[in-house]
């Protein structure tokens, strides 16, 4: 897979300005810094980790460059050994962090990275954006997938994500949650996932009539066909849809589906249903599009829907009713000392952590133990893993389709409750003893 590296230049001013300090002051020790979501959001209960690949590949590529360093020259805020410095600068530190996939909750280490101050602290900024927003997007997407029961999702958020990037990164965390495919061609081709589409109302109103686009659509893609109902009249599209199913039958092809993009889906869904049925037609699908996400999926299920697949757009691709993540990288240990910040409602875990998930006889999680990196916590799995040390990555880089199944995995061994879209149940995580001991007296 081909991939585009931004540089470590992609930060906010402060963190250079605070490097520079750093190294006017000659603070070059080790820091290390946590990564976690500071509060629980509304109706969020779980998260769903991703975006560490693009963090190392960052990471392994972290350079800046000579036009970095001209257009910093040019502010007139740095003196020439700072820019000096920074030219030569590479990533030297580890990181231990949740494979992506990982289901993880509020307060618990996302990552921690460990390196001299300031090349820990120039991560700030790219880390916070791009870890925040995948694991926002795929949080949503695991709602949606859960909220559907076993029927496809399918990304159609492009036209409506907050620029390019946001698209294709939509579109991978949407994958790893278990969205079947999207809509976004380049998505399809650097990331390898299924693509999925249709037509438009546009396609439909370029011909003469109804019947006419769907046959001429049926021509161009014999073994593909899906029809958009819903132009002018949804139980007569359904109609000339069941009319071109028969002329496709006759010449040895099948329609795949038809698609609802509006009105009461669930009515809809059933009349269009049995119009395909009394046809003959019990194995063509209903897609349904328009305005989806977890709330109205499960909406329309709960109101006896026939919808085999749907697609979800704007409300998942900018997490429509929680558009951020509280997510913060804070300092945890410097030099031979840990920290922790004592600010009211936004108090740290001081120390290197780990998190420990506990699991019961049938591998189901039972609770989630924060402790010390050096614990061994009897009968508990450590789930923060070593992914760089000295500025090399320490393990290969997963396929996205293993990052795929090992969310799939960790969904399965949640509690069906703590997936409920409407009601909060909190999963137990608690702090060790030494965890516990170590922040009383720091």
């Amino acid at each position: 897979m081909t991939t585009h590296t931004v540089g470590p230049i992609f930060t906010d001013l402060y963190e250079l300005t605070m490097a520079a300090s750093y190294f006017s002051h000659q603070r070059f020790d080790k820091a290390t810094f946590s990564l976690f979501i500071r509060n629980h959001a509304a109706n969020r209960t779980y998260y769903v980790a991703a975006g560490l690949e693009d963090i190392l590949n960052e990471l392994e590529a972290f350079q800046f460059s000579e036009t970095d360093i001209a257009y910093l020259k040019s502010t007139g805020l740095f003196s020439d050994d700072f820019l000096d410095y920074l030219s030569k600068l590479r990533f030297s530190g580890a990181v231990h962090a949740l494979p992506e996939g990982t289901i993880f909750f509020p307060e618990e280490p996302v990552a921690e990275v460990t390196a001299p101050l300031i090349e820990a602290q120039l991560l700030e900024t790219l880390i916070l954006n791009t870890i925040g927003f995948q694991t926002m997007i795929a949080t949503k997407a695991a709602r949606c997938v859960h909220a559907a029961g076993g029927r496809a999702v399918i990304d159609f958020s492009l036209r409506r994500t907050q620029g390019r990037d946001a698209g294709m990164k939509v579109a991978r965390s949407g994958y790893i949650a278990g969205f079947a495919g999207t809509s976004n061609v380049l998505a399809g081709k650097i990331y390898g996932i299924p693509v999925s589409g249709t037509m438009a109302h546009s396609y439909v109103t370029a011909f003469d009539s109804e019947l006419e686009a769907f046959s001429a659509y049926s021509k161009t893609f014999p073994q593909s066909t899906v029809l958009l109902i819903d132009t002018y009249d949804t139980l007569q599209g359904a109609r000339n849809a069941a009319a071109v199913a028969r002329e496709m039958k006759k010449k040895g092809a099948s329609l795949v589906g038809v698609r609802l993009d509006s009105g009461d889906m669930a009515e809809l869904s059933r009349q269009v249903r049995k119009i395909l049925d009394d046809a003959g037609f019990a194995e063509v699908k209903i897609f349904a599009s328009s305005g989806f996400d977890e709330y109205k999926v499960a909406d329309v299920l709960s109101r006896g829907a026939k919808i085999d697949a749907f697609g979800v757009g704007t409300k998942v691709g900018v997490s429509a009713d929680e558009p951020y993540v509280d997510i913060v990288y804070k300092m945890v240990r410097f030099k031979d000392r840990d920290v922790r910040k004592l600010s009211p409602g936004k108090i740290t875990l001081a120390g290197e952590k780990q998190v420990f998930r506990k699991f019961d006889s049938k591998g189901q999680y039972v609770e989630d133990i924060i402790g010390l990196r050096d614990e061994i916590i009897e009968d508990a799995k450590p789930l923060l893993v070593k992914v760089m040390e000295n500025g090399t990555r320490t393990l290969p880089s997963p396929s996205l389709e293993e990052i795929r199944g090992r969310f799939e995995d960790n969904f399965s061994r949640l509690n069906p409750k703590y997936k409920d879209i409407l009601q909060q149940h909190h999963y137990p995580v608690r702090l060790s003893a030494r965890l516990k001991a170590l922040q009383e007296r720091t």
